[in-house]
C-alpha cells in the first residue's frame, strides 16, 4: 500500500460494463494531470470490509470526482443504485465535520446532464453539476479542466494536450491489453493501472 498523497483523487463511479469506457477515461486523464487515481478496485483484501475500503480512500484524498450517472432501475430487482450518492455523502460529511486537513477537500460532480440531479438527490441543489453527456471524451476534459481549476497547479497541461493524449491511448489500449495476455475487457484495475501510468511516463520522458 502506497502511502497517501496530496494528489490523491477519490474516484467514485459505476463500475458496470456500460459505464467502464468512461471509468477508464477518468483514471487516465487523473494520471495524465499529474494525480493519483484512487478506487474500491485499487485492493482486494478479504480482511477490510468494503464501506471501510471507501472510509480509508476518501479520508486519504483531497479531491474526489463523484459520477452521479447510474440512476436507472436494474432489470432484476427494479431498484437504482445508491452506492455513488452514499460515497458523495461521506466524502462531503468528511469535508465538513473532519479536521484540517479533511476541510481541505474539493470535488468535482459528474452527471449524463447538468440538471438532472434535481429529480434525485435534491439535496445538494445549489453545487455545480458538470455534464458529461455520457461521452468517455467530455469525461477527460471534464476532469482535467476540474483538476487544473481546483487544485490550482500550474502543471496541468493544457486541455487539448490531454485530450490528444487520451485518444492515442485508447487507440493502443487493445494492443497494450494483449501484451499482458488479455483484452480491454478482461483487464483487471491494476494491470489497467500500470498500463496508464507507463504510457503517461513514456509521453512525458520519452527514450
Amino acid at each position: 500500500m502506497m502511502p497517501s498523497s496530496p494528489k490523491d483523487v477519490f474516484i467514485n463511479c459505476p463500475f458496470d460494463d456500460d459505464f467502464a469506457p468512461s471509468f477508464r477515461a477518468l483514471v487516465f486523464a487523473v494520471t495524465r494531470c499529474g494525480f493519483r487515481a484512487r478506487c474500491a478496485r485499487e485492493m482486494d483484501d478479504g480482511s477490510e470490509t468494503r464501506i471501510d475500503k471507501l472510509y480509508r480512500i476518501i479520508e486519504e484524498s483531497r479531491y474526489g470526482i463523484h459520477d452521479l450517472s447510474r440512476t436507472e432501475l436494474d432489470g432484476v430487482n427494479h431498484l437504482p443504485r445508491f452506492n455513488m450518492p452514499l460515497e458523495l455523502g461521506i466524502f462531503l460529511g468528511s469535508k465538513r465535520f473532519g479536521d484540517a486537513d479533511q476541510k481541505q477537500k474539493r470535488c468535482l460532480i459528474l452527471d449524463v446532464s447538468q440538471y438532472r440531479y434535481q429529480k434525485f438527490i435534491s439535496d445538494i441543489a445549489g453545487m455545480d453539476i458538470t455534464a458529461h453527456r455520457g461521452s468517455p471524451t467530455n469525461v477527460v476534459r471534464c476532469a482535467r479542466d476540474w483538476l487544473a481549476t481546483a487544485t490550482g497547479r500550474k502543471s496541468v497541461p493544457p486541455a487539448a494536450v490531454v485530450s490528444r493524449s487520451y485518444q492515442r491511448f485508447a487507440l493502443a489500449l487493445p494492443r497494450l491489453a494483449e501484451g499482458v495476455g488479455t483484452d480491454v475487457d478482461g483487464l483487471i484495475y491494476s494491470d489497467y493501472e500500470r498500463l496508464v501510468i507507463g504510457w503517461v511516463r513514456e509521453e512525458i520522458q520519452p527514450p
